[in-house]
């Protein structure tokens, strides 16, 4: 299989009310924030209550693995936004291709150019 390189360098857009939003890739230091995220993503889409032990395990590992990427955007120094990125197989493509998963954006930071912002990054 083929190894997909990512993009790891900041980048930086700006919203129509000059909001700066940059996106990285997470680390170990952005666990607690994926771990709410990811609980308030699955209420919200699922109606779900995620194990928030279980959730950070899962997390953690997902971190390590070099077939999955968290990328956070953020501003003024506060994570307002998420997504995962893994590999999975295409038979339609006949090859590797990259899911996008976890995807979440804080309510109030919602229609700001955030999730526009991880997704032209990725």
């Amino acid at each position: 299989m083929e190894k997909i390189s990512v993009l790891t360098r900041n980048v930086s857009f700006r919203n129509s009310e000059r909001m700066k939003i940059s996106v990285r890739e997470a680390h170990r230091d952005d666990l607690e924030i994926l771990v709410e995220n990811n609980q308030a993503l699955a209420k919200e889409t699922e109606a779900l209550r995620l194990d928030a032990v279980v959730l950070k395990q899962g997390i953690e590992q997902a971190l390590k693995r070099e077939e999955c990427h968290y990328f956070v955007a953020e501003t003024s120094g506060k994570v307002v936004g998420q997504t995962m990125i893994t590999y999975e197989w295409s038979d339609w493509r006949n090859g590797v291709i990259w899911w996008m998963q976890s995807v979440y954006v804080t309510p109030e930071y919602r229609k700001q150019g955030v999730f526009r912002s991880l997704f032209t990054h990725i």
